[in-house]
């Protein structure tokens, strides 16, 4: 290993004791995120320690850093360089988002929202926002919720719990629990338990 790049591994693990002593070990939703982002990509790293694990996603996995740095509310940390690249995407501060989210490829999403439940997983090209720019017309979007590519979710509108959204949907009217849509405007294409 060179110098240079030693240096610069070391002052990194450095940050992330910090991070994981300040934020991680008290903070059940970064948690949750880690646990859910390991989980789903299959990572070997599962049945290392808390910490270890947190190190694995910060290190190998710059779309969880995006969002451990919008949990903590240090979007604009000076050093966060290196742990993500340029990610132009944008959650609002005043969404609530519960533990578990997970993002592949947040590219060009904006997420504003009344409230976001558990392990919510999300593509590039998503729109989540208000009709009309008030602000009290967001939606509410339930537990174990994947969004594909390029979806749009707008309105004082309700999305249930495990819901399966398909790349390309335009979501303006509230979605029952338990099935998957798609289209424009989206539609039920069946229940969960017809999969």
């Amino acid at each position: 290993m060179k110098p240079l790049h030693f240096i610069k591994h070391a002052f990194k693990k450095l940050l992330l004791l910090g991070f994981y002593k300040r934020y991680v070990v008290k903070d059940l939703q970064i948690q949750e995120d880690i646990i859910q982002t390991l989980q789903v990509r299959g990572s070997k790293a599962q049945s290392k320690s808390l910490e270890k694990q947190f190190q694995h996603v910060m290190l190998y996995y710059p779309d969880y850093a995006y969002i451990f740095f919008w949990r903590i509310n240090k979007l604009k940390y000076r050093w966060r360089g290196l742990f993500l690249e340029s990610i132009p995407c944008k959650i609002f501060r005043n969404t609530k988002i519960a533990g578990g989210m997970l993002c592949y490829h947040p590219f060009a999403t904006v997420i504003n929202a009344k409230s976001i439940g558990t392990n919510f997983q999300f593509r590039n090209s998503l729109t989540i926002g208000n009709k009309g720019n008030d602000n009290s017309l967001l939606p509410t979007i339930g537990n174990n919720v994947t969004v594909g590519a390029n979806v749009v979710i707008i309105g004082d509108i309700t999305v249930g719990s495990n819901v399966i959204i398909g790349a390309g949907a335009v979501v303006v009217k509230d979605v029952p629990s338990n099935c998957v849509i798609a289209g424009n405007p989206a539609q039920i294409i069946r229940g969960l338990d017809e999969i």
